[in-house]
């Protein structure tokens, strides 16, 4: 295995990991840091959003119009984009609202715990915390293969993609963290199953190294880097502003937003 595989290994694992530190934040702080939080996830938006229009994009467009000519290439290249779009659409669509993790919750929330106390409405609210982990093992098992593939193309584009999903994680961690301790009133199992939840992350990203990148043809990576872009970008907008919005003030969510973009554009032309 080359040094290459293990860069990518090694970043997909730091975005899983994240998750994990959300958890622990959630267990270990006393109150919600809404506005560090807010400028987090407007920054790993910026940064996802930049990287998608400014370099996997042109990427993919390049890389397909080599091949089919720049007219198709770019119809190609426009088509994977949605597509990526529709997918990660799609896992959303089928996820019931008060059991979606990127559902808003905060650390204070711990507090008012209140377990069921008959044996039916435990199990109830076990499903919930169950479910709520998978869910969120759906969720990053693409982001999983978005950073290892990324990684084996380009590292200047992969390391921040990795960054960004990292932000994004650690309030994602908290969100599972607390409906599972809810299910369960266990604080250690709510921390594992939102860790092992993460590790679909590097799980992702060994289907990417064993399925995808044996055939990583031009075609192959362009077609590839357009739906990571249309996942990237639905991700921003669907998930990370408007959680960004919620926890904390317009402003410091645009802040975090335009920094995101600056970091990105500022790391793109040192690393060029």
């Amino acid at each position: 295995m080359d040094k290459q595989v293990l860069i990518a290994f090694g970043l997909t694992l730091f975005a899983g990991i994240s998750t994990g530190i959300g958890s622990s934040i959630a267990f270990f702080a006393k109150r919600t840091n809404t506005y560090f939080l807010s400028v987090s996830l407007g920054f790993s938006a910026g940064v996802m959003t930049y990287v998608s229009f400014v370099e996997l994009m042109p990427n993919a467009v390049n890389a397909l119009s080599s091949i089919h000519g720049d007219k198709t290439g770019t119809i190609y290249a426009t088509v994977a984009f949605f597509c990526g779009i529709l997918i990660i659409m799609f896992i959303d669509k089928f996820v019931p609202k008060k059991e979606n993790p990127h559902e808003i919750r905060k650390v204070e929330d711990m507090g008012n715990i209140n377990v069921a106390n008959s044996m039916a409405d435990k199990s109830g609210l076990v499903r919930v915390g169950l479910v709520t982990a998978l869910i969120i093992a759906i969720h990053n098992f693409p982001e999983g293969m978005v950073t290892f593939i990324a990684t084996m193309k380009d590292i200047k584009i992969a390391i921040p993609i990795a960054i960004a999903i990292a932000i994004h994680n650690i309030p994602e961690g908290i969100s599972v963290s607390v409906p599972v301790y809810y299910a369960t009133g266990n604080r250690r199992k709510a921390f594992w199953l939102s860790f092992l939840s993460g590790m679909a992350e590097p799980l992702g990203a060994l289907v990417g190294y064993l399925l995808i990148a044996p055939f990583l043809t031009d075609t192959v990576l362009g077609v590839i880097f357009g739906m990571i872009a249309g996942i990237m970008v639905f991700i921003s907008f669907d998930e990370l502003l408007p959680a960004a919005e919620e926890y904390g003030q317009h402003h410091s969510a645009i802040y975090g937003l335009v920094a995101g973009m600056a970091v990105m554009a500022a790391s793109l032309i040192i690393l060029t």
